[in-house]
């Protein structure tokens, strides 16, 4: 269970001057529901305590960190009213059933994260596409219609005013209270900081909570690199909005950076520019050069918050997403480290000893499991940023497929850059087939959190691709499946250029019909990933986490 240290000021209900109507809606008890009801399944979740060594951390370093999981619990809170609404703290409270309340809090509503977002509880429909930034009754053609200036904004809801108008309200309008106290948090915490350019961020970073203005924040904190203590908050990634994939939701995560692996990956992200001209499409779709900024550095996470504890937890971090900062800086890639190690015992390591070829299951590594998802990351910053005739950015033309192209991107590319830098001898004596074999393992570990995961439709995509090419193999006598090496190559080429054809196009028709045709799961894989819920072998995991669990109180 998470740490609850913030609560919010009874009696708030925060109100935009235009007195939306959302703001006191019925709960979703009320609505008949369109889908068959699954059952509740906390079990999926393996446990997990978040803790790392903070015995070289001063006293004002640790007094720090806590004010930092205290601002990253808010951020929690308006995650929950951005997917469930304002009264789910009473919800929560109404449920009677142990098991059901627990897999509610681990999902932030009643809906099944990694079964395709199904009701696990009686009255309820399927999710809204929109979470709660659009009206419940609002159609894509009103909106599509309505002259909204900035209506695909990032940090906006879309409301209706007292005439049933559409209008936008910011997110720090509706959440100036919550905001206002997260702020305070951050400088509190930036005066206990030893790093000035921490300190600096953090200050900076409060303001862009409650302004909305966040770019100044995201290009000052490519530039701190003196800090042990870490954080990011605020509203980030746009998955929960699933109907136009506009939106961003609140999140956080406070982090602890680890030196020693930190220096050890610190290298790689040099090699971006050079890689980015060695892609396999035409020069128009590499003509953007990655930024030369960017840095590569491994945590140990001490506190998810909101958007990145729903659901299947992340593991590493590609940010800032915004295009201007990372062509001018970069990114930075963030390896969680102690989570991966997490999710590579708990779930990786038993799915491998179910569905992977004997002869080649010592081929999965943690070395390989570690690479691979850090080459996901640092490839992000490959491709481009804007379609080659400049009409639109690849995520505005790509829509609610945004999300999945650019996971699938960087899954592939990915690959591309181990093969490549292991070619070069940049790798040292690991052996590629550790890369290739656990690549695989990791896609069945990865399709398991559903066809509403971004990274889910990604991979079922990637897996279809490569079995279709060859490039896997399942025995129909053993059921378990292995790697033809020699084919590999060949499916990494053909399938990156495919995906950074479609996002230069802005081609979203055909990534439609990509996603259609290949993020699919067969009946033979369904069959396959039934053998490792047989085998009660965990989905994914959930976090013990807070100030206790660190020992800061």
């Amino acid at each position: 269970m998470n740490t609850r240290r913030y609560t919010r000021p009874l009696g708030i209900l925060v109100l935009s001057f235009l007195a939306v109507s959302c703001g006191e809606e019925a709960p979703p008890e009320v609505t008949v529901s369109a889908l068959e009801t699954v059952e509740p399944r906390p079990e999926i979740y393996a446990d997990f305590t978040l803790t790392a060594d903070l015995g070289h951390l001063s006293d004002e370093q640790r007094q720090m960190v806590a004010l930092l999981i205290d601002a990253a619990q808010i951020m929690d809170d308006l995650f929950w009213r951005q997917s469930f609404g304002d009264d789910y703290e009473a919800w929560l409270d109404s449920i009677a059933d142990v098991r059901t309340r627990r897999f509610a809090e681990m999902n932030y509503g009643p809906w099944d994260a990694l079964d395709d977002d199904k009701p696990f509880m009686d009255g309820y429909g399927p999710k809204p596409l929109g979470a709660q930034f659009y009206p419940e009754d609002m159609s894509k053609e009103e909106f599509e219609a309505a002259y909204l200036p900035g209506k695909e904004g990032l940090y906006s809801f879309v409301r209706r005013d007292r005439e049933g108008n559409l209008v936008l309200v910011p997110y720090h309008v509706e959440y100036e209270a919550e905001l206002k106290a997260a702020a305070t948090l951050l400088r509190e915490a930036a005066r206990l900081a030893e790093s000035p350019d921490f300190a600096n961020y953090l200050k900076l970073r409060a303001a862009a909570l409650i302004s909305d203005d966040f770019q100044l924040s995201d290009s000052y904190w490519m530039d701190v690199k003196d800090n042990q203590i870490d954080v990011v908050i605020g509203p980030i990634e746009t998955y929960l909005d699933r109907l136009y994939g506009y939106r961003s939701a609140y999140e956080a995560y406070v982090l602890i950076k680890d030196l020693e692996w930190s220096d050890r990956l610190s290298r790689f992200a040099a090699f971006l520019p050079q890689l980015q001209d060695g892609l396999p499409v035409p020069e128009a779709y590499k003509q953007e050069s990655p930024g030369t900024d960017a840095d590569l550095n491994a945590y140990d996470v001490v506190y998810y918050a909101g958007r990145s504890n729903s659901g299947g937890k992340t593991i590493a971090i590609n940010l800032p997403n915004d295009e201007q900062v990372q062509l001018e800086k970069g990114s930075r890639r963030l390896q969680l480290k102690n989570a991966m190690r997490a999710k590579y015992e708990k779930t990786l390591e038993p799915i491998a000893d179910v569905l992977i070829d004997q002869a080649q299951r010592e081929h999965i590594t943690f070395d390989a499991f570690f690479s691979n998802t850090m080459f996901h990351e640092v490839a992000h910053g490959l491709g481009i940023k804007n379609t080659i005739d400049g009409s639109n950015t690849v995520q505005k033309a790509m829509l609610d497929l945004a999300s999945s192209m650019e996971e699938g991107k960087a899954d592939i590319l990915g690959l591309y850059m181990i093969t490549e830098l292991h070619k070069a001898g940049e790798l040292g004596d690991s052996d590629l087939r550790d890369f290739y074999v656990t690549f695989m393992a990791g896609i069945f570990r990865s399709i398991r959190f559903g066809a509403a995961s971004a990274h889910g439709k990604a991979n079922m995509v990637r897996f279809n691709f490569f079995l279709d090419e060859g490039a896997f193999v399942r025995d129909a006598e053993t059921g378990r499946y292995s790697v033809e090496f020699e084919g590999m190559q060949g499916a990494i080429a053909n399938l990156s250029r495919l995906l950074l054809t479609l996002q230069g196009d802005g081609d979203y028709e055909g990534a439609k019909e990509l996603t259609e045709t290949k993020g699919i799961i067969t009946p033979q894989l369904q069959a396959d990933l039934d053998r490792l819920t047989n085998a009660s072998i965990p989905v994914d995991i959930v976090f013990q986490q807070g100030v206790d669990e660190l020992g800061l109180e």
